[in-house]
């Protein structure tokens, strides 16, 4: 039985071949489910990597694997397992999605990246200065069950209309078959996202905008919506309590990373941390 923090033995069995591929020569790794332990172990308690428990081995061990796994991509592939197996057992909502942003306050230490981690990395590390403080926005799309779909990082004081487009556009939910899903029938987001090119960009896309008017704006204009769906903006709250129980994890409530690829493999884990959490059929 996994303790906590700890993946568990029907989750260890749908990513395993991901995580530990199996090993024809070299020497002998740690074990890749003690060091994911481990991995998880920080991001749930929001410790330095030096205070891991000596249960999961070196820190250095961890530290290094962690950073393997964040720079070839295969956190991004355990979250797409997932979400395939989701969409399979007919787990996730194919038609209404929602979108919003919450601001992560990040600590000293997450300053002074400098010029660290090669072309891939922002410049501004997506950090920046907003009435909170420092901070760093997560802008996350999810569907009607709250299972994370995409997300995007950004400087805390960017607005949400800015990232609308980018986030959306990173959505690839996977498929048995054809090509990944980029799009739903209703995208639901607050009136912060209330912006006629937003509007225009939904209708573009044949995906029908709930968003909330802004109280100035009143009078009809091109590219607004034809009929506003109340009990579908209902459900907005789904992604507020998505985003609240990230919060529950320390490495996601604050920000301690320099690196905008650390932090954003934090917030990837967390999602893979939720999708864990489904009840999935017995097909292993």
């Amino acid at each position: 039985m996994a303790g906590r923090y700890e993946i568990s033995d029907n989750g260890w069995a749908l990513i395993e071949d991901i995580v530990s591929p199996p090993q024809s020569m070299g020497r002998p790794r740690r074990d890749d489910r003690q060091v994911l332990n481990g991995i998880f172990w920080i991001l749930c308690s929001g410790a330095k990597w030096r205070d891991l428990p000596e249960r999961y081995g070196p820190w250095k061990t961890v530290y290094d694997r962690f950073r393997q796994w964040r720079d070839d991509g295969t956190f991004e592939a355990i979250l797409a397992r997932l979400q395939l197996r989701l969409r399979e057992d007919g787990l996730m909502d194919l038609d209404t999605w929602m979108i919003d942003s919450t601001s992560i306050r990040a600590t000293r230490a997450a300053a002074g990246g400098g010029k660290k981690g090669g072309k891939q990395e922002p410049v501004d590390h997506a950090l920046g200065r907003s009435r909170g403080g420092l901070t760093t926005k997560i802008h996350m799309v999810c569907d009607r069950y709250g299972w994370p779909l995409t997300f995007t990082l950004s400087p805390g004081q960017d607005s949400d209309t800015q990232h609308f487009i980018p986030t959306m556009e990173d959505v690839h939910l996977p498929g048995p078959v054809g090509r990944p899903l980029k799009r739903c029938r209703f995208i639901v987001a607050d009136k912060g996202y209330d912006s006629d090119p937003l509007r225009r960009y939904c209708d573009r896309h044949r995906m029908k905008p709930i968003i909330a008017r802004r109280k100035m704006k009143r009078k009809p204009r091109p590219g607004a919506p034809r009929g506003f769906d109340k009990p579908r903006y209902r459900d907005r709250n789904i992604i507020e309590r998505c985003f609240g129980w990230m919060k529950e994890l320390r490495r996601v409530c604050t920000r301690y990373d320099k690196l905008a690829s650390s932090f954003r493999a934090m917030v990837c884990l967390a999602c893979i941390d939720r999708c864990l959490r489904a009840d999935f059929s017995d097909k292993t």
